[in-house]
C-alpha cells in the first residue's frame, strides 16, 4: 500500500528569487531643459517624476550644444542627439533626421512615450513600431504655437494648420495610446479630424513646492528686486500666441485705481517690443522683465504676485497658471482653449482682445482684499484635483496596459 507522502518547510528546497527589473520608459521629445516652454518642462518633470518612483527612464531630445552625447541627470538617462541651429529661432536647436533602431535596440524599453510628431517623436515612433515596442504618445502641439517661428503670413495661416493637423494625424494614429493634458484638448484633436481615443492626462503640479505663504509679500518682491506694491504676475514664453501686448495695455486702466505693477518671467522674441511698448504707453517704471527665473525659485515669483493674468489663447492646460493656483493666487485668464478648464470661482476669464475687461477684473481684484483671499483660496482648491503623483501614477498604468 502507497504510504502517504509527508513534507515539512525542511522538505522544500530554497527557490531562487524570481529575476525582476524595473519598468524601462523611454520618453523621446524635441525640447527638453535647458530649453524653456511648456513642453520641456512637463517632459523633464515626467521623466524625474517617472524615475523618482522606480522606473528606470531613458530620454532621446536634441542636443543642446550640438555634437550628440549621453548623462545621467536627476536619475534620468539622457541620450542628446546631434543638432543645429533652428534658423527660424536662433535660440532654439533641432535634432539631425536619423534612424534610431540601434538607440531603440540597445535601450530595449517596455514602452516608448513620445511627447510630439516632429524630427525625434517621428523618428522615435518609427523605431519602436519596427521593433514592436508599444507607443504611448501625448500631444502639446497646436499650429498657433509655431506660426511666429515659421513667420507665416495671415493670410496662410489657416491651409498651414491644415497641413500641420494632417501631419500630427498621420503620426500620431500610430501609437496605442494618445494623451492630451485636458478634456477640451482632447476635444480639439477630434475636431481636426483624429479619430483615435484621446484621454485627457493633466500635466499636474507639486503640490508641496507651490503652495501659498505666510510670509508677508514685500519679502518675496525684494528677492527679485520689486517694488512693494501691487503685482501682477505672468509666467511664460514672451511670444505671439502670449499676447502680452493686451496685459500691458490693460495696465494704465489699472493705474487709475491702485499703484499697481506688472511682474513678467519668461524669455522671447517679443521682450524688445514689449519693452518699447511699456516706455511709448509712460508704464515703463510700472513693468519689470525679470527674464528667466530657475525653477526652485518659482514658488517665491508667485509668492511675489498678487494676482496671476494668462492672456494667451493657445493653451493646452498652462502649468503656469496652474502653479500660481497652487500657489494660492486668484486668476485672470483668456477664455480661449483650455483655460476656462482652470477659472471657475476663482477668477475671471475676458474675451481675448478686451483690455477694458482684462483691465476691470484685475482691478477688482487688486482693490479688494476679502475677495482676493477667497478667489486664492478656491484657487488652491481647484489645483488640488492636479496632483503630478496622481497624474504619473495613470501614465504607469496607461504603460502597464499596452505591454500586456
Amino acid at each position: 500500500m502507497a504510504m502517504p507522502l509527508h513534507s515539512t518547510v525542511a522538505d522544500v528546497p530554497d527557490l531562487a528569487p524570481v529575476p525582476s527589473r524595473p519598468r524601462r520608459v523611454l520618453i523621446s521629445t524635441d525640447t527638453y531643459p535647458p530649453d524653456v516652454n511648456g513642453a520641456a518642462y512637463f517632459t523633464h518633470r515626467l521623466a524625474t517624476g517617472l524615475a523618482g518612483r522606480g522606473n528606470e527612464v531613458h530620454v532621446i531630445c536634441q542636443s543642446d550644444e550640438g555634437p550628440a552625447a549621453a548623462e545621467v541627470v536627476e536619475g534620468v538617462i539622457v541620450h542628446r542627439l546631434r543638432s543645429a541651429p533652428l534658423l527660424v529661432h536662433p535660440t532654439m536647436r533641432v535634432a539631425v533626421p536619423a534612424r534610431l533602431d540601434r538607440l531603440v535596440s540597445a535601450i530595449a524599453p517596455d514602452v516608448l512615450h513620445a511627447q510630439g510628431h516632429f524630427v525625434v517623436g517621428r523618428a522615435a515612433i518609427a523605431a519602436a513600431r519596427r521593433r514592436g515596442v508599444p507607443v504611448v504618445a501625448t500631444n502639446h502641439f497646436m499650429p498657433d504655437n509655431l506660426f511666429q517661428f515659421g513667420h507665416i503670413p495671415d493670410r496662410l495661416r489657416a491651409r498651414a494648420g491644415r497641413l500641420a493637423w494632417r501631419d500630427f494625424n498621420r503620426i500620431f494614429s500610430r501609437a496605442d495610446r494618445v494623451t492630451t493634458p485636458t478634456p477640451l484638448a482632447a476635444e480639439l484633436l477630434r475636431h481636426q479630424g483624429f479619430t483615435r481615443e484621446v484621454e485627457p492626462v493633466s500635466c499636474g503640479i507639486d503640490l508641496a513646492r507651490f503652495r501659498p505663504h505666510a510670509e508677508p509679500k514685500a519679502w518675496a518682491r525684494k528677492l527679485f528686486g520689486l517694488p512693494d506694491r501691487p503685482t501682477v504676475l505672468f509666467v511664460g514664453r514672451l511670444d505671439e500666441e502670449k499676447r502680452l501686448t493686451e496685459l500691458l495695455r490693460a495696465l494704465p486702466y489699472v493705474l487709475n485705481d491702485t499703484d499697481a505693477q506688472v511682474a513678467i518671467v519668461g524669455q522671447g522674441s517679443q521682450r524688445a517690443e514689449l519693452e518699447r511698448l511699456a516706455t511709448r504707453i509712460g508704464i515703463g517704471e510700472r513693468v519689470s522683465f525679470l527674464g528667466f527665473v530657475a525653477d526652485e525659485n518659482m514658488p517665491q515669483a508667485f509668492a511675489a504676485a498678487d494676482v496671476f493674468a494668462m492672456p494667451g489663447v493657445a493653451e493646452l492646460q498652462s502649468i503656469a497658471t496652474l502653479e500660481a493656483m497652487a500657489s494660492g493666487l486668484p486668476v485672470v485668464a483668456a477664455d480661449a482653449m483650455a483655460l476656462p478648464h482652470l477659472v471657475d470661482g476663482n477668477g475671471y476669464l475676458f474675451e481675448p482682445g478686451d483690455v477694458m475687461g482684462l483691465a476691470g477684473h484685475l482691478t477688482a481684484i487688486l482693490t479688494d482684499d476679502e475677495l482676493r483671499a477667497r478667489l486664492g483660496r478656491a484657487s488652491r482648491e481647484l489645483a488640488l484635483t492636479h496632483d503630478h503623483q496622481t497624474s504619473l501614477a495613470r501614465f504607469e498604468r496607461i504603460y502597464d496596459e499596452v505591454t500586456r
